[in-house]
């Protein structure tokens, strides 16, 4: 199976960096539990473009660390066959760091894209399974025949209850989650 893999909210608990940013630049809180909705009201659209540039420097990007079992997770998949693709909408310029740390935190992949639009990507590549945490996003995998699953956030728990989204709290989880999908791919390739 072909796996497209978000990073941020996803891979790694990126609310925590961009809380951080948004309390210490413009003294703005967002409390992650009330991050209910994928727009952030609390912030003008040029504070928020600040705090993202802030949070996807080198260094933020290589001092995140990955929510535990996503790494064990996904290298267990990639040495089942399954190809791996990291997607990201960070801007081109991150796409080194976000190497870099790919590679300090062991993760392996088979591509990595970072741009706006993860779908239009996943479908180029040829991507059977989106994990991703924007609603939006997952959304538009669905309709395009992609599987989708995620991470519960209080921003998508809305879109969990989609048919066809698999939806857990952590990575083990959604590990469990995504075995019947994974092995039946397995057995679709050899058979």
């Amino acid at each position: 199976m072909i796996i497209a893999i978000d990073i941020d909210s996803t891979l790694h608990p990126y609310w925590e960096q961009f809380e951080r940013a948004a309390r210490r630049r413009f003294g703005v809180e967002v409390p992650y539990a009330e991050q209910v909705t994928w727009e952030v009201p609390e912030l003008r659209p040029e504070q928020l473009k600040v705090i993202i540039a802030e949070t996807h420097r080198p260094e933020a990007i290589l001092a995140a660390e990955p929510f535990p079992g996503a790494v064990e997770t996904i290298r267990a998949w990639h040495d089942a066959g399954h190809e791996i693709h990291v997607v990201s909408h960070r801007h081109a310029g991150a796409g080194e760091a976000t190497e870099r740390w790919l590679e300090k935190i062991g993760l392996p992949y088979d591509g990595l894209d970072c741009s706006e639009d993860k779908v239009a990507y996943s479908v180029k590549a040829g991507v059977e399974l989106l994990i991703d945490d924007s609603p939006v996003n997952l959304s538009r995998a669905l309709a395009a025949g992609i599987a989708g699953a995620t991470l519960a956030h209080p921003w998508n728990r809305d879109v969990c209850e989609e048919e066809g989204l698999v939806c857990a709290g952590d990575w083990p989880a959604l590990a469990r989650a995504l075995a019947p999908l994974l092995a039946s791919s397995a057995r679709a390739r050899r058979g």
